[in-house]
């Protein structure tokens, strides 16, 4: 019955993956697909180390530390990439509200530019 379990919670976690892939492929600018990697692989990452603390009795310490640390840290990377994103200047898609603008530095860089720049120093 255990073995049950953990196939069935290993192939939840990958469902979730594979949209997960899905939304990073279709969606058009980098924080649609943050949204959709950051919700869909926690979800997908918990299913499969739940599986695997079925599948593995004596790992289940460790993988119950491991989905502790995940869900805590995850949520805080995703914010990191898409504050590093805006920061940058990165453009949203179809942006109806910005409710940064005006409150958050954004910086206008542009690699050509810098990559020139350092080509042209001595």
């Amino acid at each position: 019955m255990t073995e049950w379990l953990g196939v069935f919670f290993i192939l939840f976690g990958m469902f979730f993956f594979v949209f997960g892939v899905l939304g990073l492929i279709r969606f058009p600018d980098v924080y649609m697909r943050i949204h959709a990697s950051g919700k869909v692989s926690i979800l997908g990452i918990v299913g499969v180390l739940i599986g695997a603390a079925f599948l593995l009795p004596d790992a289940t310490p460790k993988v119950i530390m491991l989905i502790i640390f995940l869900v805590i840290t995850q949520p805080a990377a995703s914010h990191a990439v898409a504050s590093a994103a805006y920061r940058s200047g990165v453009e949203m898609h179809n942006a109806i509200r910005d409710d940064l603008k005006g409150n958050v530095p954004v910086h206008d860089w542009r690699v050509d530019e810098l990559i020139d720049e350092i080509k042209e120093s001595p």
